[in-house]
Parts: C-alpha cells; sequence; structure tokens
C-alpha cells in the first residue's frame, strides 16, 4: 500500500515538472502577445516587442527590442524604444489578482519628441492613456481595456536610466537636437490591497518622463545658443526675440492641464 502511496506520490511530482515546464515554453510568447495585444489598446499606439525571455523560478523577465509607436503624422515611427527592459517579480503573484512587481529597470532608452509645447507626440499618447486610465481629477475611464489590462498590478521600484532624448520642436524651425534625460525613478506605485492597473501605471510612468522633458528641452534651447538663433530667424523673427520667446514658451511644454 505504502509503494502504490509513494508511486502516486512520484507521479504527481513528475506531472507537476512536465506542467512547469510546459507552462514556461509557452508563456514568453503569451507575454509577448498580451504586451502587444493590451498595450495599444492603452496607448493606441503601435507596442512591438522583439522577444521575451522568463524565468519562473527567478522571478525575472527580460523585454527585448521594445518600441512605443508615434500616433499618426509624426516623422517619427516611434516615440519610445528600449533594447532590454528588465523585471523582477513575485512568482507566487503572476496567477493572483494583483502581481507583485519588485523592480522594472528601463536601461539605455531613445526617447524621441516632436511637436510644439502643448501639442506633441508624448502629449497625445498620455491624452490616450488618460482616456483609459481615468482623467487627473479622479473622472472614470472613457473605456474599459479588454482581458489582462484588467489585472492589478504592484511595483515597487521602477527605474528609467541612462535615457537619451531627441527634440524636434517647431518653435526651433523643425530642427532635432539630441541630449540626456535625468534618470527617472518612481517607488510604491500600486502598494496598497487595490493597486492599480496597467493603464494608471503607465500614465504615472509617462507623466513622470514628460515632466522631466520639459525640464531638460528648456536647457536645450539656452545651450542652443546661435543654432536656436538661426532656426527662429528661419520663422521670420529676429534672433533675440526668437530665442527668448522660445525658451519662454518651452517652459510650458508638457505642462498638465
Amino acid at each position: 500500500m505504502k509503494k502504490i502511496v509513494l508511486r502516486v506520490a512520484i507521479g504527481l511530482v513528475v506531472l507537476l515538472v512536465v506542467g512547469i515546464v510546459v507552462f514556461a515554453m509557452f508563456l514568453d510568447g503569451i507575454v509577448k502577445k498580451g504586451v502587444e495585444t493590451v498595450g495599444p489598446v492603452i496607448t493606441k499606439t503601435e507596442i512591438k516587442l522583439a522577444g521575451v525571455s522568463i524565468s519562473i523560478l527567478g522571478g525575472s523577465a527580460n523585454l527585448k527590442g521594445f518600441t512605443l509607436g508615434n500616433p499618426d503624422g509624426y516623422k517619427s515611427p516611434t516615440a519610445i524604444e528600449a533594447d532590454t527592459v528588465s523585471v523582477q517579480l513575485n512568482p507566487s503573484s503572476i496567477l493572483s489578482d494583483k502581481v507583485v512587481i519588485k523592480s522594472v529597470r528601463l536601461d539605455g532608452a531613445r526617447i524621441s519628441v516632436e511637436g510644439g509645447p502643448n501639442d506633441n507626440n508624448l502629449t497625445k499618447i498620455l491624452a490616450n492613456v488618460e482616456s483609459v486610465a481615468g482623467g487627473a481629477g479622479g473622472t472614470q475611464p472613457k473605456e474599459a481595456p479588454a482581458g489582462g489590462a484588467g489585472k492589478k498590478l504592484e511595483v515597487d521600484d521602477f527605474l528609467i536610466t541612462n535615457t537619451k532624448l531627441s527634440l524636434t520642436l517647431k518653435m526651433l524651425g523643425g530642427k532635432t537636437t539630441t541630449v540626456s534625460l535625468p534618470d527617472v525613478h518612481l517607488t510604491n506605485l500600486g502598494t496598497g490591497p487595490e493597486g492599480i492597473t496597467p493603464a494608471e501605471l503607465v500614465k504615472r510612468v509617462l507623466g513622470a518622463v514628460t515632466g522631466d522633458i520639459g525640464k531638460v528641452a528648456l536647457d536645450a534651447v539656452k545651450n542652443l545658443g546661435g543654432a536656436a538663433t538661426d532656426a527662429v530667424k528661419d520663422l521670420g523673427k529676429t534672433g533675440a526675440e526668437g530665442v527668448n520667446k522660445a525658451t519662454q514658451g518651452i517652459k510650458d511644454l508638457f505642462k498638465k492641464k
């Protein structure tokens, strides 16, 4: 009798291990499809991943070749690109109602900004996200994402570092300048019992990024010097007056309404 029980127990363990292996084999594809399906519902732009590598037991994931597309009408096909996004999570929370993510690190991203102070690609994407997540005043979402987008999250640490920012601004005659963006570091997102939705997470992160871009853009205009003067001269303004107006105008870049 004991031998039968032992064999049954061993058989169950083997089946469990096989099940985990099979689940792990297909999980990479599931995550990739989920990101590329749910993400565009939130941003209303194309989102692509070149690949996903996941370790269930280690609680880690690497998202490779991440790209966030631009809305229609912009020169650059992408707003954000990153070669690798590293994620550490609590494996036991994967199948629960609230997924606990210990850390997200986005290293070496490239962000492209096009347009004017109140009308550019990132403010457009942020407006799309807010229509899903709900406005800053706590309004209800205008539309509910389907599928996995309804799952709640907790993100303990979110870091965006070593980011290059490409600015193509109308007020500078469409000229492009590339600068470095300070690290964006957010903590304790959704730590309460209710957590946060993926749309709310994107809104918080993108809002923090655009806030820092406003400061960097102002410094970039000042540092352009003669190039800025030449750019606004092309717009039919006097050099000094044009730079001053551009500097003043860019202070409102990405200002929350």
